[in-house]
């Protein structure tokens, strides 16, 4: 899940009347061509924070801020802010980072070794608000070696600590003055990165322009705008009349611009998944069986094929079936006579309108979804269908954030995840017991002391074959034991007018959209001559 805010499908519409009359960046709305030194691409969201203190940016990809590495097209770590990729040593519990000479950040200030400690030292702050902090749980300390070398010390050898540190760096004459759960910096940042944020409309969109300091040179797109549509249906209409330069959009709108000469369709693989948390604290869906039979029950393929048009895959666990690390095996067809045979031998008897029955309590619970997003709302009916083939009752309720979060601990959600670069980084805040309820980590509360086991073995190993045992015991018990269903593997679309070069997408995670996309690398385009 994200730490964004969707807005309800309502409130998106009212802002997409408000802006459509000129288009956030300066365009007429009537299909004429915008300038292609400027882009305004339309996403589903915005972040809470723009952070990196408070999590944003975390995996990569800010257009604000800069890593010690960044990632390239094919994911592979390349460095950033630093001159290499880390020296390592002490059989890998210390990393050595040398800075790269003449950066500075947005406002002309010299990036140091300092900025760089301050940063992770605040982020490892009980005191800062920021969820992700489990993540550099290996780290034992950071300190400077002059101005421009950068040391870690690890609590214990972790094999992926190198992808950790593209974490954006920020600038402690700025930032360290302030609160970093509440200052304005969260909303007014500075940093090293291709692009600074000139304006932020909460709800209606961010736009950016070039950083005249920027280490990497001038882009030749230099400005753009995240234009925030929520409802998918409205960010298609406003691509179709010009009004949008590009979007990302589910699969049965993209396909709608299949035939459109003058835009192009870009189509990225992904660790995004969609699954719905069973809370071990609800009253039906705290009962293992209920869970097995709805995991029995569901039809994966069905869904892939009629939801996302076959643009993606069914999911088995949160890891995708063609990653290297999934466990190969643990594939389930979609079985009604096992779901009933499950329910039957826990003692879940057929009731009144076809609804199971236990101790006199209906096999029923709610499901939430956030408004406004249609493939969620799509994935959530049709979870509900099978599961009322199987005598269990599914409510489906659109809601917003702000009403489902408070009912995460109880309630159902179809939820979104999905990391990228290493199984940890996604296996642990899912499932692990000690993120319980910490924020969207591990929504459905699931408590298996085995998972834990297995979860802390794959973080602090560096042997492969005991990391992947480590995995292996962590997909295989997610079947006899699932806190959720997994649905989907979403391949993520995105829709753009075709008027530039060099547009690529990653291999993405989850978080989509904003900061990935064909724009990952939107200070690498070039305009088509």
């Amino acid at each position: 899940m994200t730490t964004r805010r969707i807005r309800s499908a309502a409130a998106a519409a009212f802002a997409a009347g408000v802006t459509a009359c000129s288009a956030p960046g300066g365009g007429t709305g009537d299909g004429a061509a915008e300038p292609a030194e400027s882009v305004v691409i339309g996403v589903a969201s915005e972040p809470d924070t723009l952070s990196p203190l408070l999590g944003y940016g975390k995996d990569g990809n800010s257009k604000i801020f800069d890593g010690l590495l960044a990632r390239d097209t094919d994911l592979k770590l390349k460095p950033a802010l630093a001159t290499a990729l880390p020296k390592i040593a002490d059989g890998g519990r210390t990393y050595t980072y040398t800075l790269r000479d003449g950066v500075k950040f947005s406002d002309g200030e010299p990036l140091t070794a300092e900025d760089v400690v301050y940063t992770y030292r605040t982020v490892l702050d009980a005191e800062t608000n920021n969820t992700a902090r489990s993540e550099l749980d290996a780290v034992d300390s950071v300190r400077a070696d002059g101005d421009d070398t950068v040391v870690f010390t690890l609590k214990y050898p972790y094999a992926p600590f190198a992808a950790r540190t593209v974490l954006p760096i920020v600038p402690e004459h700025v930032a360290g003055e302030q609160d970093p759960n509440t200052g304005a910096f969260n909303t007014e940042p500075v940093g090293t990165g291709p692009y600074v944020l000139t304006d932020w409309s909460k709800g209606e969109k961010l736009t950016f322009e070039a950083n005249p300091h920027y280490w990497g040179g001038k882009p030749a797109v230099t400005s753009f705008t995240m234009a925030v549509i929520a409802d998918d249906n409205v960010r298609a209409t406003r691509l179709r009349s010009g009004d949008l330069d590009g979007a990302v959009l589910p699969p049965n709108l993209a396909a709608t611009f299949e035939k459109d000469d003058g835009r192009r369709t870009y189509q990225a693989r992904s660790y995004d998944f969609r699954a719905v948390t069973l809370p071990t604290a609800g009253e039906v869906t705290g009962d293992r069986a209920i869970r097995r039979a709805l995991d029995a029950a569901v039809d994966r393929r069905a869904m892939v094929d009629k939801i996302l048009d076959g643009a993606g895959r069914p999911a088995y666990g949160p890891l995708p079936v063609d990653d290297p690390w999934y466990e190969r095996g643990i594939e389930r067809p979609h079985d009604l006579a096992k779901a009933e045979r499950i329910l039957d031998e826990a003692g879940w008897k057929p009731g009144s309108g076809g609804v199971r029955a236990k101790d006199g309590r209906r096999a029923s619970f709610t499901l939430y979804y956030p408004s406004g997003d249609k493939v969620r709302q799509d994935h959530a009916l049709a979870y509900a269908s099978d599961a009322k083939k199987a005598g269990i009752e599914v409510k489906v309720e659109g809601a917003t954030w702000e009403v489902i979060e408070p009912r995460m601990k109880s309630d159902a959600v179809m939820a979104g995840f999905g990391s990228v670069g290493d199984p940890d980084f996604g296996l642990y805040t899912l499932l692990h017991s000690s993120l319980a309820g910490d924020g969207f980590n591990n929504m459905a509360h699931y408590d298996n002391p085995a998972v834990d086991e297995a979860l802390d073995a794959g973080r602090r190993s560096q042997d492969a074959k005991v990391r992947g045992a480590a995995y292996e015991k962590v997909q295989k018990a997610l079947v006899e034991n699932p806190g959720y269903t997994f649905l989907t593997h979403i391949d993520h679309l995105y829709v753009l007018a075709d008027r530039w070069d060099g547009l690529t997408t990653q291999l993405e995670p989850h978080e989509h959209g904003f900061a990935s996309g064909p724009w990952w690398n939107i200070e690498d385009w070039q305009p088509k001559k």
